[in-house]
């Protein structure tokens, strides 16, 4: 909204159309964004508590054998409201309602993304609330509707006019682009953006066990992608670092930032002792938009290093699995490598307070954020 009164206002004399003429940067419109998404955050969220503790909307919380030890630890969260992702997405929408273009085809792929995420994430919300356990959707029916959405993004996107060049090769770090480059991808790309989608969604997913984790590190990566997505719609900044020029990639930052003060709003609340979790409505939301917004600047291989604490949540539940059920047949019985997956769980089991992880992480993800920024340079 506020470029097109730039467009209607910022072009004519005096002193009213000067001033919206810092309408048309979407510098100043992703800080407009961030500060919106904030505001509703924080002047919603009392609102948002109280109505979820009204429709008794509480977390449930695991109490079979095995967790005994984390029982005692986040026992006390049991009836703590969730679903509060709801608040992170509206904050979200109406930030990016008043602060990009409409016009822009990858504002609405990443849209569409996060919203069938978010949708998907809040019935599996609701039937663990509603059965009061832990379990919701079955995993196959999740991943279904995961591999739909990101196959769904993966098509529209590699087939909008113009576009198919740009996303029918693979952009890799710390690589000039001259010495090396995967091109003519082709129908693979529809099915590794979906894998993208997939993996970040669930990575973020298995972040969200302690309070603000994966809100806390959504703000170090989405003020990452900002800059990626500024950078990449910038034609002289993405000539001078070798990667792919998209105007229309320019237009997520102003996204990226309304993400940004959506989570830092949802902080206020979600910060330890947390008053409200953001329950799989918000974490598979932020996954599916981190990763929407990755692959749309080209930069879904940083997800790596940017979103790492993301990565190393996921990686630690995997090598778990597999070396329990390897480790059974091997020695007739199953092994661990880790106390207790995901990873946040196993220092918490290894004596570190919650507030520590928490914490810890928040710094390694702004570090790995900054490491991200670093290998635009380091070619």
């Amino acid at each position: 909204m506020l470029y097109w009164i730039y467009q209607l206002i910022g072009n004519a004399d005096g002193f009213t159309a000067k001033l919206t003429n810092v309408f048309k940067y979407q510098t100043f419109r992703g800080l407009v964004a961030c500060i919106i998404a904030f505001a509703i955050s924080i002047l919603l969220g009392e609102y948002v508590i109280r109505k979820l503790i009204s429709l008794k909307i509480g977390q449930p919380v695991r109490t079979r054998e095995e967790v005994n030890k984390l029982f005692e630890l986040h026992g006390k969260k049991a009836g703590t409201p969730t679903m509060g992702g709801v608040l992170i997405i509206g904050a979200l929408l109406v930030s990016c309602f008043l602060c990009t273009r409409w016009d822009n085809p990858f504002l609405w792929v990443v849209l569409y993304v996060t919203l069938a995420l978010g949708a998907l994430g809040f019935v599996d919300d609701y039937l663990k609330v509603s059965k009061k356990n832990s379990k919701g959707v079955n995993a196959r029916g999740k991943l279904i509707v995961q591999w739909a959405v990101g196959l769904t993004a993966g098509f529209v996107l590699y087939n909008l006019p113009g576009q198919r060049d740009y996303f029918d090769h693979l952009q890799l770090p710390f690589i000039k682009k001259e010495l090396f480059e995967i091109e003519h991808m082709g129908p693979i790309t529809i099915l590794f953006f979906a894998v993208v989608i997939v993996g970040c969604s669930n990575a973020v997913n298995l972040t969200d066990g302690l309070d603000g984790l994966a809100a806390g590190c959504t703000v170090s990566v989405g003020l990452a992608y900002a800059i990626f997505c500024y950078v990449t719609g910038h034609a002289e900044a993405a000539r001078f670092l070798l990667i792919d020029h998209n105007r229309d990639a320019g237009e997520l930052a102003p996204v990226c930032m309304g993400l940004v003060g959506a989570c830092l709003g949802f902080l206020w609340y979600n910060c330890y002792p947390a008053r409200v979790f953001m329950g799989d409505t918000g974490s598979m939301a932020l996954g599916g938009c981190i990763a929407a917004v990755a692959i749309c600047c080209r930069q879904e291989v940083l997800l790596v290093i940017v979103g790492f604490v993301f990565v190393a949540e996921a990686i630690s539940v995997m090598l778990q699995v597999a070396w329990f059920k390897i480790s059974r047949r091997l020695y007739g019985e199953g092994r661990r490598l880790f106390r207790m997956t995901p990873i946040h769980h196993h220092f918490e089991l290894k004596g570190w307070k919650e507030s520590q992880v928490i914490v810890r992480f928040w710094v390694l993800s702004l570090m790995c954020a900054l490491i991200g920024l670093a290998t635009l340079k380091l070619r």
